[in-house]
């Protein structure tokens, strides 16, 4: 482990192996057995070594590069909350492996859902602050208090100047042009696109996708946007039966259902896309379930729900605890006590 440390240190400092081991009065030999492995330095050198590297002691042993990952893509999925001198020294020590390789893609993209992660808990800390401002000022007066509750949930708040996508539409549509077979950037610029109801734009992306399931879903999204229902729901419905093995024609199809106030079917759909999976399955179908049996004002079923998804983390994923497990705890104990003051 320190002998990996050493050697991207020493990158880092773009200095020759030699270099080093002039400063360490040792022999460049010595140097490049560390670096393989081969040998370790003496105890005596490490308070010159992280000197000279600008790194704490601690900081040479660091664990392994796949380790680490692995540990920080863990500690996403798993911690509610990121200590913050643990996201400190997560970031830094990215930033590292970039300073080394400035185009690391995966250093980069655990860069982004670092911090990902902690603008969620940021923002769940200020929904809970707004909530409370929202219940003790006067409620004649709650303008600052609601735009900062809308804020924190990322929710529209009827200003079209701060809700539209305008800027993400125009990063994709610049992707798109230098990847033009990129499906998932295809994906993300229709759904921006629909959601902004700029459906002429949209339509023209929409056919791009001919090919599978998403392109009857999308056609869907785009005759309810315009108000055609029917063909929304014809479409939809079309998806499901042309691909019956895929689950996520499934659960597309139970969002339409949902959309349309078709609460039973959205229900008997969403579980039919969980049920699809077999082993290992995503949990999507029985958080939507979920979501419309609360919905509809059935809590014991949507508690029920949210057991279903605790045993199907335990017994297809092995997952026990962690946040993963917690938040539907947590739901479950909120729907018990919304279920007692609507009794």
């Amino acid at each position: 482990m320190i002998g990996m440390n050493i050697k991207l240190f020493r990158q880092q400092k773009h200095v020759k192996q030699e270099t080093l081991a002039d400063y360490l009065g040792v022999s460049s030999q010595a140097v490049s057995k560390w670096e393989t492995g081969t040998s370790d330095p003496d105890i005596a050198l490490l308070p010159k070594l992280a000197a000279y590297f600008g790194v704490s002691i601690d900081e040479l042993f660091e664990v392994p590069r796949a380790e680490q990952m692995e540990r920080i893509q863990n500690m996403i999925y798993a911690e509610r909350r990121i200590r913050p001198e643990t996201f400190q020294r997560t970031v830094e020590y990215l930033e590292r492996l970039l300073q080394a390789d400035p185009k690391d893609v995966e250093a980069l993209t655990m860069l982004a859902q670092v911090y990902n992660h902690r603008a969620h808990s940021d923002h769940e800390n200020a929904s809970y602050y707004a909530e409370r401002a929202l219940d003790c000022c006067d409620p004649t007066h709650t303008h600052d208090q609601w735009s900062t509750y809308l804020e924190a949930n990322e929710a529209p708040c009827g200003d079209d100047w701060f809700d539209n996508r305008f800027s993400v539409i125009r990063f994709v549509e610049g992707y798109l042009e230098k990847h033009p077979k990129n499906r998932s950037a295809l994906l993300t610029l229709c759904d921006c696109l629909l959601a902004d109801r700029r459906y002429d734009e949209a339509e023209r992306f929409v056919e791009q996708l001919k090919g599978d399931y998403t392109y009857l879903d999308y056609r869907g999204k785009l005759a309810f946007g315009r108000g055609q229902k029917e063909e929304a729901l014809r479409l939809w419905e079309q998806a499901a039966r042309e691909y019956p093995a895929v689950w996520q024609a499934q659960d597309n199809l139970g969002e339409g259902y949902r959309a349309l106030g078709m609460y039973d079917k959205a229900l008997e759909a969403f579980e039919r896309s969980f049920s699809m999976q077999g082993e290992k399955p995503f949990t999507d179908g029985l958080f939507a379930r979920a979501q419309v049996h609360e919905q509809i004002g059935d809590y014991a079923a949507a508690m029920e729900d949210y057991r279903r998804i605790i045993d199907c983390l335990r017994d297809q994923w092995g997952i026990t605890d962690g946040e993963e497990v917690d938040f539907e705890l947590r739901e479950i104990e909120r729907l018990k006590e919304l279920s007692a003051r609507r009794a």
